[in-house]
Parts: structure tokens; C-alpha cells; sequence
């Protein structure tokens, strides 16, 4: 059963940063390209950031030079560093394998006030 749990989460300033965390099991973490994405009330839940198994990794516009995306391959960890916070991040975060659409964890709320 594959099972992503998400955290790191919490209420910051504009300007601050939050480091969030995402361990996975039952999954082929070291061979799967990995994302982190987010959820705004009443939208979709949008890609943030992805990373190949090799490291590689993309952002989306809007928080490039900002988010840092990261993985421990041999702790099956994803990680997302969020600096220079605005109020337009406030969302709950997820972490999936790349393009997978199931088996969602229960999130982590990030809210950033101005």
C-alpha cells in the first residue's frame, strides 16, 4: 500500500520560509520521479514542483528561485524548502509520485499572513 505523510506545515509571516517534509512507503521512491503540489480552497490541486529520480527538478512560475525541491532516496523523504513566503502560497501542500493520481496523504497547511 503506498502511503505518502506530509509535514512541516504551519502559519508564517510574509517573508518567512518553512521547510516541508514528505516520507513515503510502499512505493518505488528511488525510481520514481517525485512532486510536490498544493491545493487552494475550492481549486484543484496544482503542481508545484517535480524532481526525477536523478535529480533533476522544475518549478512552476510562480515559485521559481523561491522553492527548493530535494529527496533522500535512501530515507524515501521529499522535501520542499519555501522561502520568501507571500500570502498567495497559502494552500495545503501534498507530495506524490509525478503525474500519480491516487493514494493522496493528508496534506500539510502552510499559511502565510501578510
Amino acid at each position: 500500500q503506498v502511503q505518502f505523510v506530509e509535514s512541516g506545515g504551519g502559519e508564517v509571516e510574509a517573508g518567512g520560509s518553512l521547510r516541508l517534509s514528505c516520507v513515503a512507503s510502499g512505493s518505488a521512491f528511488g525510481m520514481s520521479a517525485m512532486a510536490w503540489y498544493r491545493q487552494f480552497p475550492g481549486k484543484q490541486r496544482e503542481l508545484v514542483a517535480m524532481m526525477t529520480r536523478r535529480g533533476l527538478a522544475n518549478y512552476i512560475d510562480s515559485v521559481k528561485g523561491r522553492f527548493t525541491i530535494s529527496r533522500d532516496n535512501a530515507k524515501n523523504t521529499l522535501y520542499l524548502q519555501m522561502n520568501s513566503l507571500t500570502p498567495e502560497d497559502t494552500a495545503v501542500y501534498y507530495c506524490n509520485e509525478f503525474l500519480r493520481d491516487s493514494d493522496w496523504g493528508q496534506g500539510t497547511q502552510v499559511t502565510v499572513s501578510s
